[in-house]
């Protein structure tokens, strides 16, 4: 058995001409705005104040203010909020986000270890298009060459907030935004000492199964200064299938901090994450019918730990923001996934893989006086350096429930990149109007020594290597109608970086390079919208458009082998909706009742290839939430209902089907065909028993009410069609110390 470790590490960019008219107008907008306010102050002779102070790092103690002040789409769900709409995972926080869509656990992330969010109409098996941050580090295993969150080191019970920036933010993070960028940002450390402690008890109704979620958070600062806090969120037990989907999930953080003067301060942060868990497999149509909980591939699971450290030094003063932030990841995960062949024999297949990921980023922010207004620059420079080692190997067949046979290598490769990002802003603030031009330059370096075996007997080596060097400009503008309304719109270009196992693949058992018929994925990106903050109203509309040339997809092949191909131009557009009121501003008989929604509607379709016109699979074109919470002293209610319409899993666009054939109706294997919309309800009743009883917090709720079946499909290696959440009830107890 061979089981070598290894470290392996248009629709156009904006056209010159498009963006110095695009700048041209927007300053000269913002020169006429200027000279009117300084022709008023000079009549009245009174210079305005002008009080200079630079934001520096806009994802920092995010909250509703800084929502309001970005010129692009936005949300921020703080604790108070995840608590209020019953959420019991990273998951349905983030389904109260406008323009994210999650997809129910399936195929190879069909565990709570993994995450499938898409943003916008993108993929969303593994997460692969968007920049998911913890405190400002990387969630993925590789940022540039390996994206994807099949194990997603993050827990609901350390998170204090989920800040999901899906416009205007490709400069300052990258490098896959396409899909924006989502930070998580951990519970902060008190200044005075506070512990809490937690447990979540979930009850699948029908399948019996039971999930607890323990919590704890301790942590303090101490009169010199120096500030502590431990971490832990847990996940143990059975989900909603009857066998073959156990979880154990540990998730620790220690985290420091230390004022050295007013101006200066230092934070160190230790991360470790350990996750297991079962994988059930996806059904055919007939045992989907006959019973859609069943689950009989008890060996297939997946596992995975990480460990980070990450060091920040901040500098602020009245003009200057200065950052420096360091982190190195070190990542392992591994996964047995069994398949049938045929009906009566299996075969195993195992991917361990390892990865290591170095990064250093200076920031500087200088805050500046332009004629009566405020300025900003920014401008920043980071290194990252990843190395990757990844095995693939497979078992010969054998006989249905018998002994698995030896595995032997199919592939290996060796990979790793060196990536150069530097990046600049400038924050015109001229009265009334923002105006931020910016530009990202990523220079990267990838390379991936890739090996076919036959039988663990090497047959071949690719050696393929690529050199990107891109520049994404971006342009934001707002206007500020009146304090508490906005208007804003924005332009940019975004960028995906080609990924390890898009550089080479195994084609009828020889290793191939792929590097002539791929490419790195970039769309130009568009947003017009509003926002308003007051009065007990918070709110945000916008109107999106994605443009790609050409957007990679991955398909698999009679093998199961994953295969990236181009799909070809592409679009994506829509319009979200979010949306909260506190009706207490209406009349005083309304105190404590407040309402929170979000609608989006996406169409994302194929502009070129045989699905022309076609949507694209496994997005919704519309999802909505609409929530409805009241409190009255110790005790809260809240029910919410969620929605999503039809999705689709076509198919592969390949010679065995008819030219154009969009496959709608369910094929026998349950991988292909449409999926139904669905709708759920949720309550949720809490009551604090207040100081007296050290903050106990006791809150019971029902997820699915009406016990609502729905379900969604995979086309991957353990792929078929999967059950939705049955009615699953949940208890929740609180307690500070």
């Amino acid at each position: 058995m061979i089981l070598s470790r290894l470290h392996l590490q248009d629709r156009r960019l904006f056209k010159a001409k498009q963006l110095s008219i695009a700048i041209g107008l927007s300053m000269s907008c913002l020169t006429y705005a200027q000279a009117e306010e300084l022709t008023e102050a000079a009549s009245n002779n009174v210079l305005p104040t002008i009080k200079l102070e630079a934001q520096g790092n806009w994802l920092e103690d995010a909250n509703a203010e800084k929502v309001q002040k970005h010129a692009g789409a936005r949300t921020i769900i703080n604790r108070n909020r995840l608590d209020e709409v019953a959420a019991t995972s990273i998951k349905d926080a983030l389904k109260q986000v406008p323009g994210v869509q999650v997809q129910e656990n399936n195929g190879t992330g069909g565990s709570d270890v993994s995450l499938n969010i898409g943003v916008r109409g993108l993929a969303s098996r593994l997460s692969p298009r968007s920049t998911v941050l913890l405190d400002g580090v990387p969630l993925s295993f590789a940022p540039y060459g390996q994206p994807q969150l099949s194990l997603a080191p993050v827990s609901l019970g350390n998170i204090e907030s989920v800040d999901v920036v899906r416009g205007a933010g490709s400069v300052r993070f990258g490098p896959q935004n396409v899909g924006g960028i989502i930070n998580f940002a951990t519970r902060s450390i008190p200044q005075e000492f506070a512990g809490n402690v937690s447990l979540t008890t979930e009850y699948a109704s029908g399948t019996d199964q039971v999930k607890y979620s323990p919590n704890l958070f301790v942590g303090g600062t101490l009169d010199n200064g120096l500030g502590l806090a431990l971490l832990y969120s847990g996940t143990k037990g059975d989900g909603y299938r009857e066998a073959n989907n156990k979880t154990d999930i540990d998730d620790v953080m220690l985290k420091t901090a230390y004022q050295i003067t007013d101006a200066d301060a230092i934070a160190l942060n230790l991360h470790h994450y350990e996750g297991y868990g079962e994988i059930p497999e996806g059904l055919t149509a007939e045992k989907y019918a006959q019973n859609p909980y069943q689950s009989n591939k008890s060996r297939n699971y997946f596992s995975g730990r990480r460990s980070d450290v990450s060091f920040r030094y901040t500098h602020q003063d009245e003009k200057n923001n200065f950052e420096l932030l360091t982190y190195y990841i070190d990542s392992f995960r591994t996964s047995d996934l069994e398949t049938d062949v045929s009906a009566t024999t299996s075969r195993m297949d195992t991917s361990p893989r390892d990865y290591k990921v170095f990064a250093i980023e200076p920031r500087w922010s200088r805050a500046y006086q332009l004629g009566n207004s405020n300025s900003e620059f920014t401008i920043g420079y980071r290194y990252l350096d990843e190395d990757s080692s990844e095995f693939s190997g497979r078992s010969s067949t054998y006989a249905l429930n018998a002994p698995v046979t030896e595995i032997k290598a199919r592939t290996t490769s060796e990979g790793g990149t060196k990536a150069h990002a530097i990046y600049a802003d400038n924050r015109f603030d001229l009265g009334n109007w923002v105006i931020t031009p910016g530009l990202r330059f990523e220079s990267i370096e990838t390379h991936n020594n890739f090996t076919a075996y036959n039988q663990g007997v090497a047959v071949n080596t690719v050696s393929p290597k690529i050199d990107s060097d891109e520049f994404l400009p971006s342009l934001s503008v707002m206007y500020k109608a009146t304090d508490n309304w906005n208007i804003f719109a924005n332009a940019g270009v975004s960028f995906g970086p080609q990924q390890y196992n898009q550089l080479a693949r195994l084609e009828g058992g020889v290793a191939q390079s792929t590097t002539d018929g791929l490419h790195p994925e970039k769309s130009n990106n568009y947003e017009i919208g509003t926002k308003y903050l007051g009065n007990g109203l918070n709110a945000e509309l916008t109107a999106f458009y994605l443009d790609f040339k050409k957007e990679l997809i991955l398909e698999r092949d009679a093998q199961n082998n994953g295969i990236w191909t181009d799909l070809g131009a592409t679009s994506h557009k829509g319009v979200e909706l979010g949306l909260a009121y506190d009706f207490a501003y209406l009349t005083d008989a309304l105190e404590g009742l407040k309402l929170y929604s979000n609608y989006t509607f996406t169409k994302a379709v194929a502009e070129a290839g045989e699905f022309e016109g076609k949507d694209l699979p496994f997005y919704s074109r519309h999802t909505a939430n609409v929530g409805l919470g009241y409190k009255v002293n110790q005790w809260s209610v809240n029910a919410d209902m969620f929605a999503q319409s039809k999705q689709h899993s076509p198919n592969n666009p390949d010679t065995s089907l008819p030219a154009g054939y969009y496959q709608t109706e369910e094929t026998v294997d349950g991988k292909y065909g449409d999926i139904s919309g669905y709708s759920t309800f949720a309550v949720r009743t809490a009551y604090d028993f207040g100081e007296q009883f050290h903050g106990l917090k006791v809150a019971g709720g029902v997820k699915n009410v009406f016990d609502k079946q729905y379900f969604t499909r995979s086309t991957d290696s353990t792929g078929g069609k999967y059950v939705g959440q049955p009615r699953t009830f949940y208890l929740q107890t609180s307690f500070d110390f």
